[in-house]
């Protein structure tokens, strides 16, 4: 069983930045997909960032440029640095912890909300 536990959520103004952190539980991390999801409201979970066990990465055409993902195997934690915030960035972002097995573990979630 994996723990996860996000935060870093907030609110922002357009424009603005924040970064989230995803911490998880147990070993093995450093063998692990790591994933960044958003829900937007009436809207379906989808995919904003991925990073490999080998680091590469994966992201949604409307976040590229804007945001990075990264991980440290050390602190067995992922993070989202978000820049350049607009109000379409405004949802409840998941982490999402894929085994080499493909079993996947969720989070939560923490709450980003982009407004003046």
């Amino acid at each position: 069983q994996v723990q996860i536990r996000e935060s870093g959520g907030g609110l922002v103004q357009p424009g603005g930045s924040l970064r989230l952190s995803c911490a998880t539980s147990g070993s093995g991390f450093s063998s692990y997909a790591m994933g960044w999801y958003r829900q937007g409201p009436g809207k379906q979970r989808d995919l904003v960032a991925l990073i490999t066990n080998i680091r590469s990465t994966i992201y949604a055409d409307s976040v590229k440029g804007r945001f990075t993902i990264s991980r440290d195997n050390t602190k067995n934690t992922v993070y989202l640095q978000m820049t350049s915030l607009n109000v379409e960035d405004t949802a409840v972002y998941y982490c999402q912890a894929r085994r080499p097995s493909g079993s996947v573990y969720w989070g939560q979630g923490t709450q980003v909300t982009v407004s003046s």
